[in-house]
């Protein structure tokens, strides 16, 4: 399991947060971002960076976007935020079905959903960020077992 790729919609908040996450936690693999409507071309949203560099992350260099037909086949693993991403993905990648799975999906009754903060509070921006480092870690555990 080489190449992950996590999605969100605009691949400006949440996504290029838990790229970070995982790259720094997996350091020898192929990870990326990108969105289902990517804002393509716009760098990570302040509010995230801001929050990213607060926890010793630099996402400043991030451009957002578009998901590709291409991506999903490159992909070993995809990890999306949101139930409904994972159901959009395998709509539009019927191929990719088997490599798709939601980052809060920690297993029987610990699933959980990783909310859009885009235009939101500052909260808003730290609760997603505290909820990708969790499922972030958990999946980096697993894809260490894995591989």
């Amino acid at each position: 399991m080489d190449n992950i790729l996590l999605v969100c919609v605009g691949n400006i908040c949440r996504s290029p947060v838990a790229e970070a996450l995982l790259k720094a936690q997996l350091p020898d693999k192929n990870i990326w971002s990108a969105g289902l409507s990517a804002l393509v071309g716009r760098p990570a949203d302040p509010l995230a960076q801001a929050i990213a560099a607060e926890h010793g992350l630099d996402i400043s260099a991030h451009r957002a976007q578009q998901l590709t037909s291409w991506m999903c086949t490159q992909a070993d693993l995809l990890l999306v935020m949101e139930d409904g991403h994972r159901q959009e993905l395998e709509s539009r990648y019927p191929l990719a079905r088997g490599k798709i799975h939601c980052l809060g999906d920690l297993g029987p009754g610990k699933a959980f959903q990783i909310a859009d903060p885009y235009r939101l509070s500052r909260i808003a921006f730290e609760t997603a960020h505290a909820e990708i480092d969790r499922g972030v870690h958990f999946w980096a555990d697993r894809i260490r077992l894995l591989s």
